[in-house]
This record gives structure tokens, sequence and C-alpha cells, in this order.
């Protein structure tokens, strides 16, 4: 071999290493850059979300598009802001996991590019992702639980919830964990992928039931018209108590009959998490009605007497 041609290996050689290598690793890393920044602008537009810092702006999320219109206009506001945040925790999972995509590949193609054998590479990722799949299949069935209630808003922050073995007002929610508070102060930790079913108290709208019992002697119409007009009378006279009602009182009528009493239901649309405390003052107002009216009721000492200042 003479000199003519080693020189020529090694110019072809130091090409290789100097020129073409580093070429195709910078376009690698600016293809992947390309697509992280328009992937993530495509997820900032659908969760409501454009711009960083203190100038970002804010508008409606693509990604909760379907719940519009789900609930009455009075608190569309409040559902919206609350459907922004939970477009954004999305957003925030969704770009995380396209960095992180983009890594992994942008890295295998480098070490491809340098010469590496990248077969082992996928075949150890693939084995270390099925042990992984097996002895972390409840933490990825919390993580989808997460993300599938945070996209169908099935509750919130601030709401009042029933998860069968836990019932009060809900603290935070993640994607693995939902805490809520009871109404004794008890602080509930509750994985999502053991939530079977969710029943919200305060999503929308809420519905006082108003249940008074009165003696079988007492005239069932006339009760049922002095619990309407002191139901009425009561959100005429209190306009903080009207605020937290949607709708006009609506008399059901007899909702149980027993030996001893006759039970009557009367139902009130309010606002989320305002139905027990409706309930509690115009049973105040119906028994001091039903006082003043001679209204019969089903107890051996007489009438219910109601101290103003209770609530």
């Amino acid at each position: 071999m003479d000199v003519r041609t080693m020189a020529f290996e090694w110019t072809d050689t130091n090409r290789h290493w100097l020129i073409e290598v580093p070429v195709r690793v910078v376009i690698y890393v600016v293809v992947a850059l390309i697509l992280r920044c328009i992937l993530h602008r495509m997820i900032d537009r659908a969760s409501g979300q454009r711009g960083k810092g203190d100038d970002q702006v804010k508008s409606k999320p693509t990604l909760m598009r379907q719940l519009r219109g789900r609930i009455p206009s009075a608190i569309d506001q409040k559902t919206a802001e609350r459907r922004l945040q939970r477009a954004q925790t999305i957003g925030s999972v969704l770009k995380s996991t396209v960095s992180i995509v983009l890594l992994v590949w942008l890295a295998l193609a480098v070490l491809n590019v340098l010469g590496v054998n990248i077969a082992p590479f996928i075949a150890s990722a693939g084995v270390i992702g099925l042990a992984i799949g097996f002895g972390a299949q409840n933490l990825v069935r919390d993580f989808v639980s997460g993300v599938f209630m945070l996209l169908e808003d099935q509750y919130g922050v601030g709401d009042t919830i029933d998860l069968g073995e836990a019932t009060g007002e809900v603290q935070s929610v993640g994607l693995r964990i939902t805490t809520l508070r009871d109404i004794d102060g008890t602080l509930w930790y509750v994985r999502n992928g053991e939530i079977a079913r969710v029943g919200n108290m305060s999503q929308g709208y809420a519905v006082a039931r108003i249940e008074v019992p009165v003696g079988l002697t007492a005239d069932v119409e006339r009760a049922e018209q002095v619990a309407i007009d002191a139901a009425e009378a009561a959100l005429e006279d209190d306009p903080a108590l009207a605020e937290k009602v949607l709708g006009e009182p609506k008399m059901l009528g007899v909702q149980e009959w027993s030996p001893d009493l006759v039970k009557l239901r009367m139902t009130i649309k309010t606002r989320p998490n305002a139905q027990w405390a409706v309930q509690r003052r115009l049973r105040r107002e119906i028994h001091r009605a039903y006082d003043a009216h001679d209204i019969d009721l089903p107890y051996p000492r007489g009438r219910v007497q109601v101290v103003a200042g209770d609530q």
C-alpha cells in the first residue's frame, strides 16, 4: 500500500468523523428541537395556555371542549376556570411525555450515527419496560385513571364527593392520589385506580331536599301551602339566601305516611355546596310558620320551638 492510498483512506476517515457524523448529529438535534417546539405549541393551544411568564394568554381549552354547555350559565365562569386548570394539568403531563420520548429517540439516533449497535439497548429497554409494567401495574392504573378523571372533569378541588368508602370535600386532585376531608376533619388519601364510582354533590348545581313531618290530624294541603309560603318569604326577605338559590321551591307532596306522622317533601335547586345551608334555613322558617298557623306536628309535647339564632 503506497503513501497516496494511505493518505486517501486517512482523508476519507477524517471526512466521515469530522464532517458527516457531526452534521448528522446536528440534523437529528435540530429535528428533535423542532418537533418538540411544534408539539408543545399544539399542546399549549389545546390546553388553553399560550406563551410563558406573566404575559401568557389563556384561552378556552379544546381538551375540555366536550364539557361546554353541560351546566347552567350562572356558574359557567367557575366551571370554565376549573376546566382550564385541568386542561393545563393534562397539557403539562403531555409535554413531559413528548420531551422524554424525543430525548430517548435522539439518544438512540446519535448512538446509531456513532456506530454503536443499538439493538441491545432496544432489547434491554423492552425487558426493563416489561419488568416495570408487571411490577408497577397499580401505579400505571392509578396514573391512567387520574388522566381520565382530569379529562372528564369528574370532580375538582372544593367539590363534595362520595367515593364509597370516603365522603367529603376534595382537597387536591393528582394523577395518582385524590385527597378529601370528611365532615369530622379526617383527611382521606384515595388512589385513583381504586375509585370505582364517584358521586359529585356540587358539580353544576345541587338540590336542597327539605322533608317536614306533620301530624296525622293535620290538613295536608294547608301544611303544604304554608311550607311553600314560608320558603318563598324567606327567599324574599334574605338576599344572601336568595343568592344561593337557582330556582323556585317545589312542593312534591307526601313522601312518607306512617302510623304516627305524615312526611312532606319540598325541593329547591341551589348553587353547588349551598344545599345544606339552604335546607337548614328553610326547615327553621317552615317550623316557625307551622307554629304560627297551628299546624299539628307529630310530637307528644307539641310543636318544636326554634331559637332565632339557630342556623
